[in-house]
C-alpha cells in the first residue's frame, strides 16, 4: 500500500471526539485528540505493517471523578477520563495523560486480542506517550529488581511499577522489538495465545527464576502459582517426552555408546536402551543417536503446534535444541504446564512411563522417591559452559494436578522434595480437586452446540493434537473424533437459547448414552424424555467446580450454612448418580441436577467439599421448596393424556397423585384406584411444585399449590430460615 493510500486509510479511521463541557477549552482538547490519533496510527502503521480494516469508535472524552491521587487519566473502550487541575488549562501532565490514554484506545481498537494482556498494553502506552523521558531522570534501578516488581504487579498500575517498566524499556533504544512483534501480530490477525513477558521485552537472552505452578488436568484453572510462572527460560530435557509423542513410528531400541559424554545417564545402564528408558534416566545420548538415524520426529512432529502455542519462543533446528542442550529456545513454566496438561490427557501411555522417574530413574534414591508414587515426573537441569546448573526443572503429573517448579541454581534432585510438597498443600487449601463427570447439553440438538477457545483449543484424535480454529465451531463433529481440549482459557459453549454463551471450563467428549425406552404407561414430555436419555456430550471438571455450577444454577443467591448444605447434597449426589443414569454420570437438567457452566467459587462450597462425605448412600432430593403460593391452570386433554379419562376425586399426598378413573372391562363399567408419582404430573405440566389441590372443569384445570419442586428432602427456603448450621439442616432433611 503506498503512503498516500495509507494516509487515505488513516485519515479515514480517525474517531470521533466526543466532549461535553467538563475538561475545557473543548475545541484545544479535541483538536489535540484528533493529531495525537494520527501519530498514533501514524506508528501502529508503521510498525504493524498494515492499517486495521474496521472503523474505530467514538471516544469520549471527560473529566475523571473518583480517580486516584497517583493517576492523571483512565479509560475503558470509548471513555477517557482526564485530571484537568486548571479549568481551561491544558497542561502537560493532562496531555501525557491523553496520549497515553488514547494509545489504550487505539490498541482495542486496533489490537483487541491483546485486551487483557496488560503489560503490553503499559509498555505501548509509556513507549509512544512520551512518558519514558519523564522515567529516565529517575533514580537507578537494576534490570533485575525491575523484572521483580513488575512480577508483584502485573497489572502495572502504581508508580513504582510504571518506573519499573520504564527501565526495562529503556534496556534499548529506538522502538521495542518485542513491542513490533506483538503488533504485527495483531495486523496479522494471529492467535494471542501468551501474554507479553518482561524478557521478551527486555530482549534478555536466557533469564532464570524461580517459579511455581499448579493446574487442574480437568478444569485446567491455575490453582496455585508462585514466582514469575510466565517468564520464558530454557527448558532443559523437560520436552523429551514431546519428541517421543511426535514420532509417528515406534522409537528404536539403541546401543549405548560409552565414549559419548550425552550417554552418560545413571548407572548400570543395559546394553540395549529403549524410549522408556531413556525418559526416566533423561539419556540425551539416545536423542541424538534417534535423530542420527534419520527416524526422529523434526520439531516435535504434530506437538510443535502445541508447545508453540503455550509460548515456544521459536522452532528446534534439531534434536540438541529440542531436547534443552542448546538453550536457545525458551518456554514459561505456566506454557509448559499447559503443555503437560494436554500431554497427560492424550498419552497416559507415556505418564506410565514417566511414573517410573521416582523408582528407577532421575529422581530415584532420594528421601523423597516414595513420596512421587502415583506421580509421572520429568526432570531438567539448564547447565553454563562449565557444566554448573543454571536452573533445575521438574515437572509432575497425578491423577488431578500439573506441576512445574522451577529453582535457578540447582538440580532437580536438590529440590526432589518440594513437588510432594506443593501437591499436599494445594489439597490441603483446596478440596474436590478430582474429576466430576457430567452429562450436558442434552435437551439442546447437538448440532446446533457450538464452541470456542480462546485460548489455544485441540482436539485429541487418537492421541495426536489437531488445532482447533480460532472461533466458534461446531462441537459435535469435534467431540465424534476425541477429546477436545481448551489450554489457557475456559470453553465458550453457544446454542440458540443461550446466544450469549456459557463458560465451561474442562473437557468434552463423546459419550452416545445406552437405548433408553421409557417404562410403559409413563407419561413424559419430549424434554423429561431427552432428560431421562442422557447427553451424548460428556464434561469433566473438578467436583469443587460442578458443584459450584449446581448450586449457582439451582439459587444463585443462597448463602451462608443453607448454601454449605445444599453444596454437601450436590457434591454427595454427584458420586450417586445410580438411581438417574444406570452406570452414567450425572446429567445437567432437573432430572439430575441442574447444571449450567462454571462460575466463580464461593467459599461455602469450599467448605462443603472438605467436609467429610455424608453418611447416606442415596440420591439425596433437593428442591427449592417455601410457603409462597401459587395457582396454575392448563388444558383439560392435557391433564387426561397423563392421566386417563374419567378421572375423579383427585389428591395429593406422600409425593404421589391420587385418583378415582373410571375403567371399562369385558363390558362392565367399574372405578379404580389409581396413583402416580406426583413429580411425572409436575414436570410433564411445568408447574411450580406438587399441587396440593386440582379443579377439573370442562376444559381447564385449576391447581394450587405452595413452593417450588418436588417437595421432597432439602428444602431450600425452609432451610434459609432455618437458623441452623449445615449439619443440622442435613439431618432434618434426610434423617430416617
Amino acid at each position: 500500500m503506498g503512503w498516500a493510500a495509507v494516509t487515505v486509510a488513516m485519515l479515514a479511521a480517525t474517531p470521533v471526539f466526543l466532549t461535553r463541557g467538563d475538561v475545557t477549552p473543548e475545541a484545544e482538547l479535541r483538536a489535540e485528540a484528533e493529531s495525537t490519533w494520527k501519530a498514533l496510527e501514524a506508528r501502529y502503521v508503521a510498525e504493524a505493517g498494515g492499517v486495521p480494516g474496521r472503523a474505530p469508535m467514538n471516544i469520549s472524552l471527560r473529566r475523571g471523578v473518583g480517580m486516584l491521587p497517583s493517576r492523571n487519566g483512565q479509560g475503558r473502550p470509548g471513555t477517557v477520563e482526564l485530571r484537568q487541575e486548571t479549568p481551561g488549562v491544558l497542561g502537560e501532565r493532562l496531555r501525557v495523560a491523553l496520549r497515553h490514554e488514547l494509545a489504550h484506545q487505539l490498541l482495542w481498537w486496533a489490537c483487541p486480542a491483546s485486551a487483557e494482556d496488560r503489560l503490553f498494553h503499559e509498555a505501548f502506552a509509556l513507549v509512544v506517550s512520551g512518558e519514558l523521558v519523564e522515567w529516565r531522570e529517575a533514580p537507578y534501578q537494576s534490570l533485575t529488581s525491575a523484572s521483580a516488581e513488575l512480577a508483584r504487579n502485573p497489572d502495572v498500575d502504581t508508580p513504582r511499577a510504571r518506573r519499573a517498566l520504564a527501565r526495562v524499556l529503556n534496556e534499548s533504544t529506538g522502538f521495542p522489538r518485542a513491542l513490533t512483534r506483538r503488533l504485527r501480530q495483531c495486523q496479522d490477525g494471529a492467535r494471542w495465545a501468551v501474554p507479553l513477558s518482561v524478557d521478551e521485552l527486555a530482549g534478555v537472552a536466557h533469564v532464570v527464576a524461580s517459579a511455581t505452578v499448579v493446574l487442574s488436568r480437568h478444569s485446567g484453572e491455575l490453582l496455585f502459582s508462585e514466582g514469575d510462572i510466565r517468564t520464558a527460560m530454557p527448558y532443559g530435557s523437560t520436552l523429551k517426552p514431546f519428541v517421543v509423542a511426535g514420532s509417528a513410528a515406534p522409537p528404536p531400541v539403541l546401543s549405548p555408546r560409552a565414549e559419548v559424554p550425552e550417554w552418560v545417564c545413571g548407572e548400570r545402564l543395559p546394553g540395549k536402551v529403549d524410549a522408556k528408558t531413556a525418559l526416566v534416566r533423561s539419556c540425551n545420548g539416545y536423542f541424538l543417536d534417534w535423530e542420527g538415524q534419520g527416524s526422529a520426529p523434526r520439531a516435535f512432529g504434530p506437538w510443535g503446534a502445541v508447545l508453540a502455542a503455550v509460548g515456544l519462543s521459536g522452532e528446534p533446528l534439531d534434536m540438541a535444541d529440542a531436547i534443552g542442550l542448546q538453550s536457545t529456545l525458551r518456554l514459561s513454566p505456566w506454557g509448559l504446564a499447559q503443555a503437560y496438561r494436554l500431554l497427560a490427557e492424550a498419552r497416559p501411555d507415556l505418564m506410565e512411563v514417566l511414573s517410573g522417574s521416582a523408582a528407577r530413574g532421575t529422581l530415584s534414591e532420594l528421601p523423597a522417591s516414595k513420596d512421587y508414587a502415583g506421580v509421572a515426573a520429568k526432570t531438567g537441569t539448564v547447565r553454563d559452559a562449565e557444566s554448573r546448573p543454571r536452573l533445575g526443572w521438574i515437572v509432575a503429573v497425578d491423577g488431578d494436578l500439573v506441576v512445574v517448579v522451577a529453582r535457578p541454581g540447582k538440580m532437580p534432585r536438590a529440590f526432589a522434595h518440594e513437588v510432594p510438597e506443593v501437591l499436599a498443600k494445594v489439597r490441603k487449601k483446596r478440596s474436590g480437586l478430582e474429576a466430576a463427570r457430567v452429562q450436558v447439553l442434552g435437551l439442546v440438538q447437538p448440532s446446533a452446540i457450538e464452541a470456542r477457545c480462546q485460548g489455544a483449543g485441540f482436539l485429541l484424535e487418537q492421541g495426536t493434537p489437531r488445532v482447533i480454529p480460532e472461533g466458534f465451531a461446531k462441537l459435535e463433529p469435534l467431540v465424534q473424533k476425541g477429546a477436545v481440549v481448551c489450554l489457557g482459557s475456559p470453553w465458550r459453549v453457544r446454542f440458540p437459547d443461550a446466544p450469549a454463551g456459557r463458560d465451561y471450563a474442562g473437557i468434552f467428549t463423546n459419550s452416545p448414552p445406552p437405548p433408553f425406552k421409557l417404562p410403559a404407561g409413563v407419561p413424559t414430555s419430549p424434554n423429561a424424555f431427552r432428560a431421562r436419555r442422557g447427553s451424548d456430550f460428556l464434561f469433566r471438571t473438578t467436583r469443587l467446580q460442578y458443584t459450584a455450577g449446581v448450586v449457582a444454577a439451582e439459587d444463585a443467591s443462597l448463602k451462608g450454612e443453607a448454601r454449605v448444605a445444599l453444596a454437601c447434597v450436590v457434591a454427595h449426589n454427584e458420586r450417586h448418580a445410580h438411581s438417574r443414569h444406570a452406570g452414567r454420570p450425572v446429567c445437567d437438567t432437573t432430572h439430575c441436577q441442574t447444571f449450567l457452566g462454571t462460575v466463580r467459587i464461593q467459599p461455602e462450597e469450599e467448605r462443603a467439599l472438605a467436609a467429610p462425605p455424608l453418611r447416606w448412600r442415596e440420591w439425596l432430593p433437593f428442591s427449592q421448596g417455601g410457603q409462597e403460593p401459587w395457582s396454575e391452570t392448563r388444558p383439560r386433554e392435557r391433564v387426561d393424556s397423563l392421566l386417563g379419562l374419567g378421572v375423579t376425586a383427585v389428591r395429593f399426598a406422600d409425593g404421589r397423585v391420587h385418583y378415582v378413573r373410571t375403567r371399562r372391562e369385558g363390558g362392565a363399567v367399574f372405578d379404580a384406584a389409581e396413583s402416580l408419582p406426583c413429580e411425572l404430573l409436575r414436570s410433564a405440566l411445568k408447574l411450580p411444585a406438587c399441587p396440593r389441590t386440582a379443579h377439573f372443569g370442562e376444559r381447564e384445570v385449576s391447581f394450587e399449590g405452595r413452593g417450588q419442586g418436588h417437595g421432597e428432602g432439602l428444602d431450600v427456603e425452609a432451610a434459609k430460615a432455618s437458623g441452623l448450621d449445615a449439619g443440622r439442616i442435613l439431618e432434618r432433611a434426610y434423617a430416617r
